[in-house]
């Protein structure tokens, strides 16, 4: 059987030839958006000429002119290519992935991406905006304006949206550590559920009526380079849950140093530590595109090391939360 020219599976059932750059594919990547023709193409060093169309039953032909001699070999179907993965991640050829992939003359077009050329800054302010506001929607609470306490509405949504953009950053660091090309980018789909969440949001805050959470992703990291699960893969999987973790263990033992004639500001710095918890404990679930599922294939122990201390220490802080614990520990 042939394997695909893209991802390198094996294709089972009927392939797809595409005439543009002359290979065969799966299913998967059988448009030449999703196996980036024109980069294959110039990776490949053919220039097309007009096709000739096939009689019945033949596969389609092109003509080929190599820029040095005749091209007589295909992609090794050892090299190992694939889709979407993770935090958001793209696995290419090295050979095929440009100098700069975010460039608007790379010759790769972002599936999925929303302003995908404009710079790292403009998504990030965006995106942190998003989160923010949602972060204040979530934490609204008219009782806390009641008795004085609305300034910690603005606080938490501050650490809500610092424990989003710490996780990406921590995916974001490991990837350049390892020299791969990577930005923050706003997400389409992400941007569709993020305002959903908003208008949720606003329709609870404007009738006092109580509506489900909704997840809100505007971007992510997006990571070209990262061959199969291995260490380099596994290390910028775990990179996100880590920082969680250890930006809530410092937060929850600063709710401790506070004093407590500062109560309730240290409560909700316990609070901020546990969203720290929740978030990382989520991505650490071995399913869909989060982070769990590779570091699991990649390296079990750091999974349950991970699993485990985020938690245990998500099961405490909860627990504070929502007992009297909470008023013995840190209030006077």
């Amino acid at each position: 059987m042939a394997n695909c020219a893209h991802c390198g599976a094996e294709i089972i059932g009927e392939s797809f030839y595409c005439s543009q750059c002359g290979q065969k594919y799966c299913n998967y990547h059988r448009d030449p958006i999703d196996h980036d023709c024109n980069v294959v193409r110039e990776g490949l060093g053919l220039q097309q000429l007009p096709t000739t169309t096939p009689a019945h039953g033949q596969a389609p032909q092109i003509s080929t002119i190599p820029q040095e001699q005749t091209y007589h070999q295909e992609v090794a179907p050892s090299i190992v290519r694939g889709t979407t993965d993770g935090t958001y991640t793209w696995f290419r050829q090295e050979a095929q992935v440009p100098v700069n992939a975010f460039d608007p003359d790379s010759g790769i077009k972002f599936k999925g991406i929303l302003l995908p050329y404009k710079s790292e800054f403009i998504h990030l302010i965006i995106g942190s905006v998003l989160i923010y506001l949602i972060g204040f929607l979530l934490f609204y609470d008219a009782t806390l304006v009641d008795q004085g306490y609305g300034w910690a509405m603005f606080m938490l949504a501050g650490f809500y949206m610092t424990a989003f953009l710490f996780h990406e950053f921590g995916h974001r660091q490991v990837a350049l550590h390892f020299k791969l090309q990577t930005k923050f980018r706003l997400l389409t789909f992400g941007m569709v559920l993020t305002f959903f969440a908003l208008f949720s949001g606003l329709i609870k805050l404007i009738t006092g009526s109580f509506s489900l959470p909704i997840p809100a992703l505007p971007g992510a990291i997006v990571v070209l380079g990262l061959s199969k699960v291995d260490k380099t893969t596994g290390l910028c999987k775990a990179a996100g849950p880590f920082v969680n973790l250890v930006y809530g263990i410092i937060l929850f033992i600063i709710s401790f140093l506070i004093p407590n004639s500062l109560y309730p500001l240290n409560y909700f710095i316990e609070v901020s530590a546990y969203l720290n918890f929740m978030l990382g404990a989520f991505n650490m679930l071995p399913i869909g595109i989060l982070d769990g599922q590779n570091i699991w294939k990649w390296n079990k122990k750091v999974y349950i090391f991970l699993i485990s201390s985020l938690g245990v220490l998500l099961i405490v802080t909860f627990i504070i939360m929502n007992t009297r614990l909470s008023l013995i520990l840190y209030s006077p």
